[in-house]
């Protein structure tokens, strides 16, 4: 007979994994359920790692109270997590005096929504903070920071997992029975119960929604392009910087971002598209991306792209028509049992505790949710090897061989490291999996120096054949054989 839970969570994504763990501090029994073989393999580990301040969305917007909120609580839930944050600031710049109208309103939207720390800032005063950068004036937004979205999204599912929710990867949702007292999920010969689903599923919401029998949603996928520079554009740049918004484009246009690990992001483009899968890139586009980050910071011009990626927004608004929709979090109208996130797209990570907070008020309406005394909130994280002063990395190899062994030269990251990447609390054994915790695979030669060598550990100390090795999903196969 198919296992039962309280609540199923579809969808592990930011969003998802957020709702699994505040659903932890509660003896109900939770699953979350995903399509791939990892947490944050969509939206949310493929954006700008942007924390958003909450200007950007209209005042009496639902997306703009929780973004304001999210973002006040951020560094916090991080310091809970162990994941990286830091609060840079952000610039949204005019290139000419015609682009300042659109600052003002972006400054009156954010103030009327609550954002602290806002200022429109003249050209000498964008130079003084940013002396590489073309503007003819600036919003200043001094609550943005970034982090790392795929080690946030772990480390909220890791956190819900040690707090007793079950985690269920590669189980993309094919069927939704309903029964008499709940529903029955089904995934190829898997099936599990549910009494209440909430449906997290961002680009495949809608139809989530429609297998549980309601239609009344429809998702329009938008993809963004971005490039990834190698780390000397950094010292160009110290917070992130955005055009001024065109109105109609689909997002907030190409921006500059350096990351949490050194690097800087050029991007996003917006380009509605039919699939809801494809993340490939374009030569078209990123000729345009690098045209346009010239624009913001010519000095790029002699700056390395090392690699490019796509990512895809789950909007509700149509190509042509108003280029904003807000968040939709209610009971399904149709489908009794259902709770359903719609349109969950930027700032759905600043966002992603509030949205789940939100969730369990909604949820609290309808079923008790009784405190959970045992709930930990901390989970605990090792300092990268390449953070730490040279005499701790001497110190901690001394007592462990496998730190002694530098498997990324880019990134300076070591078997040990792959170790515990493979060892994760999720069981997740790819290539991208073991990127996304150890940063192997991102620097300069993406790999050409340190994939060879992970595969090895793969097939040494876990007896995993390279045959049956993957790249991130079931079809990404590395090898189909020997050579020799």
């Amino acid at each position: 007979m198919e296992k039962r839970f309280d609540v199923a969570i579809v969808g592990g994504g930011a969003v998802g994994c957020a709702i699994a763990r505040e659903l932890s501090r509660s003896a109900l029994s939770v699953a979350l359920l995903e399509k791939e073989n990892d947490v944050a393999r969509g939206t949310s580990g493929k954006n700008s790692a942007v924390v958003h301040a909450g200007f950007n969305n209209p005042p009496a917007s639902l997306a703009a109270r929780l973004c304001v909120e999210g973002c006040a609580g951020f560094a916090a839930a991080c310091r809970e997590l162990g994941v990286p944050y830091r609060r840079t600031g952000k610039l949204v710049t005019a290139l000419g005096a015609e682009d300042i109208p659109l600052l003002e309103r972006l400054l009156a939207q954010g103030r009327a929504s609550g954002v602290p720390d806002l200022a429109l800032w003249t050209r000498e005063q964008v130079r003084a903070r940013e002396p590489h950068i073309q503007a003819a004036a600036a919003l200043w937004s001094g609550s943005t920071g970034i982090t790392n979205p795929l080690l946030y999204t772990i480390a909220l599912a890791e956190n819900a997992l040690a707090n007793g929710a079950e985690i269920f990867l590669n189980f993309p949702v094919e069927a939704i029975l309903r029964t008499g007292d709940g529903f029955i999920l089904r995934s190829g010969r898997r099936a599990l119960r549910a009494d209440w689903i909430v449906n997290a599923a961002g680009l495949y919401a809608d139809r989530v929604a429609a297998l549980a029998g309601d239609d009344g949603y429809r998702i329009y996928p938008c993809r963004g392009e971005y490039l990834i520079l190698d780390k000397p554009a950094a010292a160009l740049l110290r917070a992130p910087v955005y055009p001024a918004p065109r109105p109609g484009v689909g997002g907030l246009g190409v921006h500059l971002t350096p990351t949490i690990d050194g690097n800087v992001l050029v991007g996003p483009s917006a380009e509605y598209i039919s699939s809801r899968s494809d993340t490939g890139t374009t030569a078209t586009v990123m000729a345009r991306l690098w045209q346009e980050a010239l624009l913001l910071l010519p000095a790029l011009a002699g700056c390395a792209v090392i690699a490019a990626y796509a990512g895809l927004r789950s909007k509700i608004v149509p190509a042509g028509a108003q280029n904003f929709g807000d968040f939709i979090v209610e009971h399904s109208r149709r489908t009794p049992g259902l709770l359903n996130l719609i349109g969950i797209e930027s700032p759905g990570l600043t966002a992603s505790l509030p949205l789940a907070r939100l969730v369990l008020r909604l949820l609290g309406e309808k079923i008790p949710l009784p405190r959970k005394a045992a709930f930990q909130p901390e989970r605990r994280s090792a300092v990268p090897f390449r953070a730490l002063e040279p005499e701790e990395r001497q110190a901690a190899a001394a007592g462990d061989p496998a730190l002694r062994e530098i498997v990324c030269r880019c990134e300076t990251v070591t078997r040990r490291e792959i170790l515990t990447a493979l060892d994760n609390p999720l069981g997740v054994r790819s290539l991208t999996g073991v990127r996304a915790r150890s940063r192997a695979m991102t620097g300069r030669c993406q790999g050409g120096y340190c994939q060879q060598r992970i595969v090895a550990i793969l097939r040494d100390e876990y007896g995993v054949r390279p045959e049956d090795m993957r790249w991130q999903g079931t079809e990404s196969w590395l090898f189909t054989g020997a050579v020799k």
